[in-house]
This record gives C-alpha cells, sequence and structure tokens, in this order.
C-alpha cells in the first residue's frame, strides 16, 4: 500500500507526537496512529486541522503522486 500522507513524517518534523494531536483533535490516539501509519486516512476537514495545529500547508501532509 503506497503511503498517502506524510502526517508521521511532518510530526517528527514539528518534535509532535501522535498522543499530542490526538488530544489537540479530540480523537482516539489509535485513531491517529492509523493515519500515521497510512492504514486510514483523515477527512479533509480533519487534514486542515492538522496542518493548522501543526503550522504547515496542508499540502505538506500529503504526498505527491
Amino acid at each position: 500500500m503506497e503511503d498517502i500522507n506524510r502526517l508521521k513524517i511532518v510530526l517528527v518534523e514539528k518534535k509532535k507526537t501522535g498522543k499530542w494531536l490526538a488530544e489537540q483533535l479530540g480523537k482516539n490516539p489509535s485513531t491517529v496512529s492509523k493515519w500515521c501509519s497510512n492504514v486510514a486516512q483523515p477527512d479533509l476537514a480533519t487534514l486542515v486541522k492538522i496542518a493548522t495545529l501543526l503550522e504547515v500547508d496542508v499540502q505538506n501532509l500529503i504526498n505527491k503522486a
């Protein structure tokens, strides 16, 4: 399976954890873990919230095809 998002990489670059992100979004940490491992993907509205929290452009969270 191809990696669709770069969430795990961006979290490391910003020195943040999946647990921190889950707390900020009010999501279950296992959900965020699935996003980080590209097993599941956040919806677009959530992706925009993640980008805002991490202070990055949404495009930085998505792998280019």
